[in-house]
């Protein structure tokens, strides 16, 4: 019999770094991340770390939802004084 493929949407958290690489992570599932030096080739490390994520999830026996609704995305600027040491 065959099995009926499963569509799923997740949303993924893509960064560049300084260095130019780009990161990518899919905070719905467990260790869910890749990096490459272009979006072309980062796209592919995706669904391929996606594939290998929810095949690991499966074999756990974790339920996951097809489909997880986006919510936003924000960008904090956080100041940080010094710790003040005490002799």
């Amino acid at each position: 019999m065959k099995k009926q493929k499963k569509k799923y949407n997740f949303p993924v958290i893509i960064e560049k770094d300084q260095s130019g690489y780009y990161f990518a992570r899919v905070p719905t599932l467990k260790s869910c991340h890749t990096q490459a030096k272009n979006l072309p080739e980062l796209y592919k490390r995706l669904n391929e770390v996606i594939q290998l994520c929810l095949e690991v999830e499966e074999k756990e026996n974790i339920k996951l939802s097809s489909s997880y609704e986006f919510v936003g995305f924000q960008q904090l600027e956080i100041l940080r004084y010094p710790l003040v040491k005490y002799a």
